[in-house]
């Protein structure tokens, strides 16, 4: 299990980052979780997603755990870091 605190940039005129997110996360085997605060959600649900939020300046805590969660946690980290 990978574990990272990330800080989101999600580039502004982006169109719908938790959509964008939902996709990036469902293209892996693995269990990806985001949680903010004492709230967790599966990074692969969008209503889950949409409790949440996403917005610059957030600080998001991922974990990534399963065969692919190295390539995983990068694309995640990627996409909300706005690479």
């Amino acid at each position: 299990m990978i574990r990272r605190n990330i800080d989101v940039e999600v580039a502004e005129g982006s169109g719908r980052p938790i959509a964008m997110l939902v996709q990036v996360a469902s293209k892996y085997k693995s269990s990806i979780n985001i949680c903010q605060g004492n709230k967790t959600v599966n990074a692969k649900s969008i209503m889950g997603m949409m409790t949440l939020g996403l917005a610059s300046g957030q600080q998001l805590e991922i974990t990534a755990d399963g065969e692919d969660e190295d390539v995983a946690m990068t694309s995640i980290e990627d996409y909300l870091s706005g690479k």
